[in-house]
């Protein structure tokens, strides 16, 4: 980070964004303050709905579809965001201002390669010709640590995974060497080791390039290791500001005290039945495979009713391929899948409504799974309709009951569209739906991974209860081993499609550990500015952006 302040690039003043609901136009953010000079990171932070993507987008002059920037002054530069024209502000973004999202699967366009949309804007701007923009991009692919980075550019967003297009759009971003970066949870899909490795190639970007940031997240200890100062948002109102440093040993506010706690959620670790139980759910010597390439290589776990199996790993370790595999999404091409000791048919073409009723899923990008056009109602209402059979007032009823469930009051969201929610209100209704099926195993993929740290534990402890009231199975698939530590009863540690380690979590976080767990473990962020730079010199890394090679 830059030791001094350089020349003043932004500044906010009295930032006024209204949203339209119910038929009116009500205030969201109320007043915001907001300066920073050239090479300059700022940390936003708040729980969900604080507003921080909104300022983010603001920033940029822009505003999402149903809201407005309502008043105050928005200064790029010497330029007046909120005055010029609308053609003099498209030709900043992406150019001078470029922004990084939080759902990589939600902002790429499916229909076109990687390396294409990564080139539009540098030869749109005529800063590069195609050629020089491709060989560029796939400099930055390197160094963010991109596998196959002369090739995976030319692949369609699906065709990687979701930390990889994370990284990828992080490297659109920085194609045209832009003044200011928004980023947005960048390294919310990412694991942990992974994810060292972006933080130190966008900090090693800023650096290099003298670029100011504005770090969206609600992950403290990353915000530690990136920004200069913090500035904490509450329901669209500023809390406090300082810099990092006393932001993190003194905080003034109670609010910001309450973010800088610690995780308090721990529940008390479960054994196996005993006897002759029957898991609900048994993988056996699972393969599988995508075309020609093998994913999955002999895996397999149980997980008993009641209990939570956490499955951990790197991006493309093979966690949410496994969870394809037994929701039938990808047939195995051995092994198999038991549910209650039954064994399932490999397609979900060829299992009964009853089987498919019993295994549902919360998926990660809840941006991505909720249909933005379907009402929260008919989104949560389907399954109880096609599974239960519920109809008119039954259904009605039932849908109010899952909101409540979800801590979302049925008067305000049931009418509601996805567009109109946070990100973690989304996945708020994700987990909703896939009750709504009355489930008696749910697959949870990442399903905090997009919360704060209020919220989040407000959803661990509500999938505890949920599991004690129902005796309802989990596989929790996530890298945030926190989350392992809080909610999971045994622990399988997964690498390139390979289970490496397995066991009851309080024996896995013990060690000795196997190298790669002790490497996962190593990996996890604290609240502490120089943690990043310690680690990296502890792996040998003596420059920032070495971390892309090692």
């Amino acid at each position: 980070m830059a030791d001094e302040k350089k020349d003043l690039l932004l500044k906010i003043r009295d930032l006024r964004i209204e949203g339209y609901s119910d038929e009116k136009w009500l205030e969201i953010v109320h007043g915001v303050d907001l300066t920073l000079h050239k090479g300059e990171v700022m940390g936003l932070i708040g729980e969900s709905g604080a507003g921080k993507s909104t300022i983010g987008l603001a920033a940029m002059g822009f505003a999402r579809d149903g809201c407005r920037i309502s008043g105050g002054s928005i200064e790029f530069d010497g330029m007046e965001l909120t005055t010029t024209s609308e053609s003099d502000r498209r030709a900043l973004r992406g150019s001078r201002i470029a922004y990084v999202a939080q759902s990589a699967a939600a902002s790429f366009n499916p229909a076109h390669k990687i390396i294409d949309q990564h080139t539009e804007a540098p030869i749109h701007y005529r800063i590069r010709k195609r050629l020089e923009a491709q060989e560029d991009a796939m400099e930055l692919y390197e160094r963010l640590r991109l596998p196959n980075p002369q090739e995976i550019g030319f692949r369609y967003p699906h065709q990687v995974s979701g930390g990889q297009l994370q990284r990828a759009m992080t490297a659109m971003a920085m194609a045209c060497r832009p003044d200011l970066i928004i980023f947005d949870e960048p390294t919310t899909a990412l694991d942990v080791t992974t994810q060292i490795e972006v933080l130190a190639a966008i900090r090693d970007i800023v650096e290099q390039f003298n670029t100011a940031a504005i770090y969206i997240t609600h992950d403290l200890a990353v915000v530690a290791q990136m920004a200069d100062t913090i500035k904490v948002l509450l329901k669209g109102n500023e809390v406090e500001e300082a810099d990092t440093e006393t932001m993190l040993k003194s905080p003034k506010e109670d609010y910001t005290k309450s973010l800088w706690a610690v995780r308090s959620f721990k529940r008390p670790q479960k054994s196996r039945p005993g006897g002759d139980a029957v898991p609900v759910v048994s993988v056996e010597n699972v393969d599988a495979a995508y075309g020609d390439t093998k994913v999955l290589s002999n895996v397999s776990f149980d997980v008993y009713a009641g209990m939570t199996v956490a499955v951990v790993g790197e991006s493309g370790s093979g966690k949410s391929t496994t969870a394809r595999c037994i929701t039938g999404l990808l047939p195995p091409t051995s092994g198999k899948i038991l549910m209650n000791g039954v064994d399932m048919p490999p397609s979900y073409k060829d299992r009964t409504k009853e089987e498919l009723r019993k295994a549902q899923m919360i998926y990660q990008m809840a941006d991505t799974a909720l249909n933005p056009k379907v009402r929260i109602c008919d989104i949560i209402g389907r399954p109880a309709q096609f599974y239960m059979g519920l109809r008119g007032a039954a259904l009605k009823s039932r849908v109010d009951e899952l909101l409540d469930l979800i801590e979302l009051e049925p008067s305000k969201y049931y009418n509601r569209y996805p567009p109109e929610l946070s990100g973690g209100q989304k996945q708020r209704i994700g987990i909703a739906r896939a009750l709504a099926a009355d489930p008696t195993f749910i697959i949870c993929d990442e399903v905090t991974s997009a919360l704060d740290q209020l919220v989040a534990e407000g959803i661990l402890k509500l999938l505890d209860r949920l599991q004690k009231e129902l005796n309802l199975a989990y596989m929790f698939i996530t890298h945030d081993l926190a989350t392992v530590r809080s909610i999971a009863d045994e622990v399988v540690v997964m690498k390139q499609g390979e289970v490496v380690e397995a066991g009851p979590k309080n024996e896995m976080f013990t060690p000795p550990h196997h190298p790669y767990t002790d490497l996962l473990l190593s990996s996890v962020p604290e609240m502490d500015p120089n943690w990043l730079t310690t680690v990296l010199e502890e792996r040998g890394v003596d420059n920032i952006g070495e971390a892309a090679t090692v």
